[in-house]
């Protein structure tokens, strides 16, 4: 894998063993003026730090958002294409020591431009959804982790207020809930937020009842993080530069808005675009990335699961378009995507806020961020 380098020192891979040894993942858009290839592999050491250089893991077209399976042997990407032929879902067992990609198989995602994939937490089927029209998908996974066939599709219908960015249904993400039995859905395009029963034994989806909750029009629904606790849920959304905050039953598979706060600090009236949102494992702490004021908002998360800010950091680049926390909760990786970088930050886990490190990976237009453990 080549050298490591730990705060300018170069030192052994060997210093990666153990326990908080990860390999980070990076999904990327290719072609155009990006350089990139495909997807990328660097070995991580949460312990103090360490962070190899990317490598290419494997080649393939626009592996803009990535998933592992609960097992970390296997890795699924999107392949963000439209056209007729539409987008694709691809399968990979994570070859050790390295972390390189082995292609088992493709498969079509059902629509056009795949954005964002999940694996259920039975490791049985993946669930995929399509930006550009609109729609969400089930595929089952073979006992080798390859893909077989779709077991349920739903084409969204509608539209909302923005009527460049609203014409028509945008799904953006789909996330599972905690356990495991509701599939719901952010649709940009919808200003709502679908909930589906996931069968997990079929990979078949039904609507629930009711079967969404509504943001605030022109809002645009980008992403999904549970709470740890779950019982809240946050939706970050793209157009408004908002968060807005559920209590989450899931008994009933209801989502009831808490609140609504702004991503930006008080006086920006830039351009604004967000994209991500996490929450810290240990459920203290939220966070959400600015594409535009190029930041990364943290708000910490009181008992009854309203936001208050915390602080905004800059990600040392151009339009975060995702970022990730690590497994351990200790740091934080910020793809900035028109700026070619991905930068690690130290999250402070007692306050929430974030400390550069003055780490840096060049890889071209990074736009997903995830891990897998490194043997």
């Amino acid at each position: 894998m080549g050298r490591i380098v730990l705060l300018g020192l170069l030192v052994a891979p060997a210093c990666l063993a153990g326990p908080h040894r990860f390999l980070a993942y990076f999904g990327t858009y290719t072609g155009g003026k990006s350089s990139s290839k495909g997807i990328y592999v660097a070995f991580f050491d949460a312990a103090g730090g360490a962070l190899g250089n990317p490598e290419l893991a494997a080649e393939a077209v626009n592996p803009s958002f990535l998933a592992v399976h609960p097992n970390g042997r296997l890795l699924y990407a999107v392949g963000e294409t439209g056209g007729p032929q539409g987008g694709t879902i691809s399968a990979f067992a994570i070859e050790q020591p390295g972390g390189r990609l082995k292609l088992l198989n493709q498969v079509s995602s059902r629509g056009r431009g795949p954005c964002h994939i999940t694996v259920d937490a039975k490791g049985r089927h993946v669930l995929v959804v399509n930006y550009s029209s609109g729609s969400t998908a089930v595929v089952a996974l073979r006992e080798d982790g390859s893909l077989g066939e779709s077991t349920a599709f739903i084409q969204h219908q509608g539209s909302s207020v923005n009527p460049r960015r609203q014409e028509g249904p945008h799904a953006h993400s789909v996330n599972l809930s905690p356990d495991n039995r509701y599939a719901l859905v952010a649709d940009l395009g919808l200003d709502q937020v679908l909930v589906y029963r996931f069968d997990t034994s079929r990979g078949t989806l039904e609507p629930n009842e009711p079967p969404f909750a509504r943001v605030a029009p022109g809002s645009g629904p980008r992403h999904l993080a549970f709470h740890p606790s779950g019982r809240l849920a946050y939706v970050i959304n793209e157009l408004a530069s908002t968060i807005t905050a559920f209590s989450w039953d899931g008994r009933r598979g209801l989502l009831t808005e808490i609140q609504t706060v702004s991503t930006l600090p008080e006086g920006f009236s830039g351009e604004n675009y967000t994209a991500e949102v996490v929450v810290h494992p240990n459920g203290r702490f939220l966070y959400g990335s600015n594409r535009g004021h190029d930041s990364i908002a943290a708000f910490a998360i009181a008992a009854d699961g309203k936001l208050s800010p915390i602080g905004w950091t800059p990600t040392q680049g151009s339009f975060p378009r995702n970022f990730a926390l690590d497994p351990t909760g200790r740091w934080l990786f910020a793809a900035n995507q028109r700026s070619d970088s991905v930068v690690l930050f130290r999250v402070d886990t007692k306050t929430g806020k974030l400390e550069p490190t003055g780490r840096t990976l060049r890889i071209a237009a990074p736009v997903c961020v995830r891990f897998a453990p490194a043997n």
